[in-house]
């Protein structure tokens, strides 16, 4: 294997070296930022990869035949709830088309794949293996690759108010659409009461 980086599919890891391996290298993920990205990796990724819920991708960082897993960022399919008045016309203009109104419910719901997780690996020094700006990267590209096959042009996430994260994906491209109220599960390791709701055009 060549040095650089290399994403691996987490259901592939599982198929070639089984689930006690897996997790075992799983254990090596430290992200005390960000306890949520942490623990859905070691409790909960297995588990949705299995039943096709959402797909996790771990990136390695290779030097001299030796991986340091550097980071991951987990994809799913969503539909979501979105106000149009909250965006600029030209953005309003390009998301109709993708968009459905729920007279109903008298709101306009869209479905574009998510950004459930995305984290680095602060073990050791392997945060220092990969900028923030490309883990983000590699994950754009795979949702590109699903647009390739199944349509779409929007890419979603959701973040923590924190102005550490949200400029981030502002710096990224990113823009803010909404807010979404956390789930009472989410609040043991999520702080506020919200989510920032955000859009990227690919």
């Amino acid at each position: 294997m060549n040095d650089g980086y290399a994403l691996v599919l987490l259901s592939d890891m599982l198929d070639e070296l089984g689930e006690d391996e897996t997790k075992a290298i799983l254990s090596e993920f430290s992200c005390p930022k960000n306890k949520d990205v942490e623990t859905f990796l070691k409790k909960k990724a297995i588990m949705f990869s299995r039943q096709g819920v959402a797909q996790t991708h771990l990136v390695f960082y290779v030097k001299n035949g030796e991986k340091y897993l550097v980071g991951y960022f987990a994809l799913a399919i969503k539909l979501f709830d979105i106000e149009l008045k909250n965006l600029s016309y030209g953005l309003r203009r390009r998301l109709k088309r993708f968009v459905i109104y729920d007279r109903q419910a008298k709101v306009y719901r869209m479905s574009a794949v998510l950004i459930g997780q995305l984290g680095k690996n602060f073990k050791g020094d392997n945060n220092e293996l990969i900028t923030g700006d490309k883990l983000l990267d590699f994950a754009c590209r795979k949702v590109k690759e699903v647009q390739m096959i199944a349509g779409g042009k929007f890419v979603y996430l959701e973040c923590e108010d924190k102005p550490c994260l949200t400029n981030f994906y502002y710096d990224n491209d990113f823009i803010n659409f909404g807010k979404r109220k956390l789930d009472k599960d989410e609040k043991d390791e999520l702080s506020g009461e919200y989510l920032m709701q955000m859009l990227r055009f690919l």
